[in-house]
């Protein structure tokens, strides 16, 4: 089957496949730190265990995927079509890419049971771990290192504003409520240099960081909070002139999109998995389009989210 068909047969998949699984009736859990009630966290790794029934183990011979939509979903499933068929043929079964469109549509997949594996951005990696039982174990790389990328704030290069103080009641950009760098980190991180956000200005929801970005370009936000490395690529493709922005603010490193399983995968196909990741090595497009990442690397969610989860805990819930 070719990628488009494989794509027809997913979207058809996707509509009969069993929903809410991983909220059905769950055995008795003591320990289960900032996850839902519907998983248990008895090994204290801060993700879900495997569940108690064996009936309950997943192992379909058709597996979905997909990756956050931080862009235009359509040029992912362009650019991981090489990985997507490498996928198919490592665990010689049916590999399908589903194109979600918004963060809590791809969350949402995950917990309903959708969704076998998936890359979620920064930020909403938390509440895919907490909401939705993803288990994170693979993020992008090169040379043996895991990719990090910063918050950056960024205005117009003919703007008047050199310090984030200077956008007091300006229009200001965040990305969506579950974004790390396009809004958790700012609520965190901004007020310490002068700007609190709710209180010195209100927060406009772009939606998307290329959205953002282009937003200051063409004068609908004085400022927009994104992530460097989103940032990078719009450059690296041509899509924006570096030199017609500024960046007046740059935060600690934070690391990038995880790659996560359900947590009820039959841990067999797990590992499988996991291992077809990592013997993947990026084409010559992908390494392009991900700032010379090269490969996928092992992570624990509990040591390389410890960060973001800081800045989570700082800001607290918020409201969608």
């Amino acid at each position: 089957m070719n990628y488009h068909g494989a794509l027809a047969a997913g979207c058809m998949l996707i509509a009969f496949m069993l929903t809410d699984s991983a909220v059905a009736s769950a055995a008795p859990c003591d320990q289960r730190a900032a996850l839902d009630q519907a998983y248990c966290d008895a090994d204290g790794d801060l993700v879900a265990d495997l569940p108690t029934d064996p009936s309950k183990l997943r192992n379909p011979d058709t597996l979905v995927w997909a990756f956050a939509p931080i862009e235009d979903p359509a040029v992912y499933a362009r650019l991981f079509r090489p990985f997507t068929k490498h996928l198919a043929t490592c665990l010689d079964r049916q590999i399908v890419y589903y194109p979600v469109q918004s963060v809590s549509a791809e969350i949402a997949a995950m917990r309903s049971g959708r969704l076998h594996f998936a890359g979620f951005s920064t930020g909403p990696t938390v509440e895919a771990v907490n909401m939705a039982g993803a288990v994170p174990f693979a993020a992008k790389g090169q040379n043996g290192q895991v990719r990090g990328y910063h918050l950056v704030a960024i205005v117009r290069a003919d703007s008047p504003y050199e310090h984030l103080a200077d956008l007091k009641g300006k229009r200001v950009a965040h990305v969506a409520v579950a974004s790390n760098s396009g809004n958790l980190a700012p609520r965190a991180l901004f007020p310490a240099e002068g700007l609190v956000p709710d209180t010195d200005y209100r927060p406009i929801m772009s939606g998307a960081h290329d959205k953002s970005v282009m937003g200051v370009l063409s004068g609908d936000y004085d400022m927009a909070a994104v992530a460097s490395d989103v940032l990078q690529r719009l450059v690296e493709r041509g899509a924006i002139d570096k030199a017609a922005i500024r960046v007046i603010y740059q935060s600690p490193l934070f690391p990038t999109a995880a790659f996560t399983h359900a947590h009820d995968l039959d841990p067999v196909l797990a590992d499988k998995l996991k291992a077809c990741f990592f013997s993947f090595r990026f084409p010559p497009e992908m390494t392009a389009a991900f700032n010379g990442d090269e490969q996928f690397l092992p992570v624990r969610y509990d040591e390389t989210w410890r960060a973001v989860r800081a800045v989570t805990d700082a800001v607290g819930t918020l409201p969608d």
